[in-house]
């Protein structure tokens, strides 16, 4: 089969588009033959995480296909089955954190940017009809992370007022999607004005110039109740000024730089709540598909390539320049 691989160097040199001998499903997993699958930004660290000297790595975490082949005692999905991958690996129930032994599809076992993948058989969901092969292959890994973030972690509810900074990352357009669907107020953030305008067709109530540095005055002296931070360092200041005396801030990435400083002694009288998250288990990502089902959600799209033109995708995300998901079309 033809897989997109990471070996033998470090970085973006080791990744090849070439032949890969095609997985066996052993007891309890399944064969998938992909038709789609999801470029994320941790398909980009990967390639400094797995190192030289590890052996050949299938990267990749989202995707959605049919069932090729089960293996032994296989009995929750069926061959020919229409599916989609949940790439949170040994997270059953939702807990304050992810247990001992929880890894993601992609690394350190084989992923989705292949025309196979070996996947445990409960990881294998059926698709939502009403998605289509491109929408159900870049979704599951950034709206389970947007899922979990707003609402077991955030409490969003509805009438809140929810600030998004860096609108433009897949997790960030289904954050809007999924409050907007809750029935908060949503304000964005963004250095581009393509991807404020995009933001307000999506629903976003107002949406600021980043490049802008008094966001308050841009927000006319309102505060929110809960934001959601995945820039980091550039931005972790500026959102944590508007939040409402003991609002909250939930926060799982850091895309801008890990290291903030920040004025504790404000923080403590301003009685504010800060939460990390990442990921979601099994439990949450069926409560996620149930949620976008009944209010007919669907991933933004923003360019869709083959697996063999890899380095132009990549190159994009790396440059920031999408606004939504990444997809990829799996060649027959």
């Amino acid at each position: 089969m033809k897989a997109l691989v990471h070996a033998e160097k470090a970085g973006f040199e080791g990744l090849k588009f070439r032949d890969f001998n095609k997985l066996e499903p052993k007891e309890g997993e399944v064969v998938v033959k992909l038709k789609a699958a999801g470029l994320n930004h941790r398909d980009l660290f990967i390639l400094n995480r797995h190192k030289p000297t590890d052996p050949p790595l299938i990267i990749g975490s989202d995707g959605a296909g049919v069932i090729d082949s089960v293996g032994a005692g296989v009995t929750n999905v069926k061959i020919g089955e229409e599916v989609i991958i949940n790439p949170s690996l040994g997270w059953q129930k939702n807990s304050d954190a992810p247990p001992s032994g929880f890894e993601i599809v992609g690394l350190p076992y084989h992923g989705t940017f292949a025309e196979y993948i070996v996947i445990p058989a409960e990881n294998a969901v059926s698709k939502p009809a009403y998605l289509s092969w491109e929408e159900a292959g870049v979704l599951s890994l950034a709206a389970l992370t947007a899922y979990r973030a707003l609402f077991t972690r955030g409490k969003v509810q509805s009438g809140m007022k929810v600030l998004i900074p860096g609108i433009g990352s897949g997790v960030a357009t289904f954050l809007l999607q999924f409050a907007k669907a809750a029935g908060a107020k949503v304000y964005v953030t963004s250095r581009s004005q393509e991807k404020r305008e995009k933001a307000l067709q999506l629903g976003a109530d107002k949406a600021i110039d980043s490049n802008n540095d008094d966001w308050e005055s841009m927000l006319d002296g309102e505060k929110v109740d809960l934001a959601i931070e995945s820039v980091g360092a550039a931005t972790f200041n500026k959102t944590l000024d508007q939040l409402r005396l003991g609002g909250t801030m939930v926060t799982f990435g850091a895309s801008a730089g890990d290291v903030v400083d920040f004025d504790l002694r404000k923080f403590f009288y301003g009685q504010y709540n800060l939460l990390g998250t990442t990921m979601g288990s099994s439990e949450e990502y069926v409560e996620m598909l149930q949620f976008i089902e009944k209010n007919q959600i669907r991933p933004v799209l923003d360019r869709t390539f083959s697996l063999s033109q890899f380095e132009s995708a990549f190159s994009r995300m790396e440059k920031a320049e999408q606004l939504g998901k990444i997809g990829f079309i799996i060649e027959e």
